[in-house]
């Protein structure tokens, strides 16, 4: 028996693409048992996103890493009847199918909160399961574009998607954390609580900032690029030698820092223009019309040191390769090498570290790898695993 919490929970998924992987990877971490189910023969479509991990896709091996994988078609009775008895044993179900796919299996959380009460149920949506929109598909930037996020994300002339598939990953982590308290529930109470979440309520959750400046404040923020709406200064500036440096000021003590020892110009700090926040945002144009004519005097390292001699946030606009490569996760020793069915990757360990802890850092699994142990444990024979397979149910 290892320390990690979740040892001795098993997680049963009918999951796909992003959300619901993310939060059953995220358990398995902990030391959960995760049996995915998928399609036989194609699996999990997010298999075939890309290849460019060892021939194998790059959403999936960032996803998926110690499950295991079992094939079932559930349109099947005999694949239902599977899975019911894997859930019979189970302590949470997840799933990401489509709207109303597990209530027309009988297998919705009402359904099963009578004949497996102690079985925790977690239902990823688009919209939610009930409301005006239950029944409507949502994918991702899709689902960005309803949240309002594009509204506020990209240059002043064009709209800008997120670079990485915000709205899955924000239900996901919500998924996980509400599984976690549903877990902590059972075992305090002894009731086994439904989780439910919408991809779309988790990301307008995290649109709350640019909401509440919009609805009190009378104007949404305007779209900035790589520069915060709300603060100034707070974005990039490039250097004599033409790399672009990122600083961000926070409050009133690091503003006259930035005036006095990074720019050289402290008459800057009592410019009525500057003066507070709101009044640098007013005149932002002005404001970092300043700033960049300075940056351009100094080479991106010394402008870096300057704005740490001074305490003042400061960043590179790094590329996939360099954060690849940086040392802060090297020196943290935060990589790991996880088996895929191509090769080996390197992974990262999960950012919440347990003390004394190692996280789960298992292979990702090939498309059915553990179907015929898994269903050896529900007392299947060798010769009905194989007729399971001729008919394609496995």
């Amino acid at each position: 028996m290892s320390d990690r919490p979740l040892e001795g929970i098993t997680v049963v998924s009918l999951e796909q693409a992003v959300a619901a992987p993310y939060a059953t990877r995220q358990l398995a971490d902990l030391g959960a048992r995760v049996i995915k189910i998928e399609r036989p023969e194609i699996g999990d479509f997010a298999r075939g996103y890309d290849d460019t991990v060892h021939g194998e896709s790059s959403y999936f091996v960032w996803l998926n890493r110690s499950k295991e994988s079992l094939t079932l078609d559930l349109k099947a009775l005999e694949g239902q009847r599977i899975l019911r008895e894997l859930l019979a044993e189970a302590d949470v179900l997840v799933q990401n199918l489509g709207p109303g796919a597990t209530v027309r299996m009988g297998l919705g959380a009402d359904d099963l909160a009578e004949t497996h009460p102690r079985l925790i149920v977690c239902d990823i949506s688009g919209y939610g399961a009930d409301g005006p929109w239950r029944s409507r598909k949502a994918y991702d930037l899709l689902v960005q574009a309803e949240a309002g996020l594009l509204s506020v994300t990209g240059s002043e002339a064009e709209v800008a998607k997120a670079g990485i598939s915000v709205a899955d990953i924000a239900a996901g982590s919500f998924a996980y954390s509400g599984i976690l308290a549903a877990l902590y529930t059972r075992a305090t109470t002894g009731r086994a609580r439904a989780v439910t979440v919408s991809l779309f309520e988790a990301l307008a959750e995290w649109m709350g900032s640019p909401a509440y400046y919009t609805q009190y404040g009378g104007s949404s923020p305007r779209r900035t690029g790589a520069r915060h709406a709300t603060i100034a200064p707070y974005g990039p500036f490039v250097a004599r030698d033409g790399e672009a440096v990122l600083l961000a000021v926070q409050n009133q003590r690091e503003w006259a820092r930035l005036c006095e020892e990074v720019l050289g110009l402290p008459d800057l700090v009592t410019d009525p223009r500057f003066a507070r926040n709101p009044d640098r945002v007013a005149h932002r144009d002005e404001l970092e019309a300043i700033i960049a004519a300075a940056a351009r005097e100094l080479t991106s390292t010394d402008l870096e040191a300057r704005l740490e001699s001074a305490g003042i946030a400061n960043a590179r606009m790094n590329t996939m390769d360099q954060l690849w490569a940086h040392p802060v996760l090297a020196e943290r020793k935060r990589w790991r090498d996880v088996a895929t069915p191509g090769g080996v990757v390197e992974a990262l360990v999960p950012p919440a570290s347990l003390d004394g802890v190692e996280p789960r850092m298992d292979p990702v699994p090939a498309v059915g790898e553990h179907s015929d142990t898994i269903l050896a444990t529900l007392g299947c024979t060798p010769a009905e695993i194989a007729d399971l397979r001729d008919a394609a149910v496995i």
